[in-house]
């Protein structure tokens, strides 16, 4: 058993969003690494972060994530960090990823800067987006079977393009 699709990126690139979407289309369950951890720990990303520090957190969604990848078959969405973690990135190699890409001004836009983003929260969070942006792009890349720019389209249009890109093969595995 492993996930029809598997989407990761950047905050505001709508993996959570476009995930929800295209997991009701093939009539199966979505799942967010987030929410995974969370729901573990009984309290929110930032509190984790704030409480136990960042490295913490990436256990605690190493584990999830190596979970989610054995016993989901839906749709998974992972946080915007978790391809940093290596161990992470092995889990998945042979996966369906696919990469959500938003640039700079559209990904502002759409997180608002908030400080419910653990690591956007600071002086100049936009400094810091565009930072995260450059140190994760080449990651995202590097474990994505598919990539789609997401800045001038819908989420429904989003949707369309993943389940386009993972083919007929996700719709039968979803059956």
């Amino acid at each position: 058993m492993s996930p029809v699709a598997v989407l990761v990126g950047p905050p505001g690139a709508g993996k959570s969003t476009v995930g929800a979407l295209v997991a009701e289309r093939l009539g199966v369950r979505f799942v967010d690494s987030d929410t995974l951890v969370e729901q573990r720990a009984g309290r929110s990303i930032s509190d984790i972060f704030l409480t136990d520090g960042e490295p913490a957190f990436r256990v605690m969604e190493r584990d999830a994530v190596a979970e989610a990848l054995a016993g989901h078959d839906g749709v998974l969405a992972l946080g915007g960090g978790a391809v940093m973690t290596e161990a992470i990135r092995d889990l998945l190699a042979g996966q369906p990823v696919v990469f959500l890409g938003v640039g700079l001004a559209a990904g502002v836009r759409r997180v608002g800067l908030s400080t419910a983003r653990p690591l956007l929260a600071g002086v100049n969070p936009r400094a810091t987006f565009s930072a995260l942006l450059s140190e994760r792009l080449p990651v995202y890349r590097a474990v994505a079977r598919h990539e789609i720019a997401t800045d001038d389209l819908t989420p429904e249009a989003v949707a369309d393009a993943v389940l386009a890109a993972v083919g007929p093969e996700a719709a039968d595995r979803a059956r």
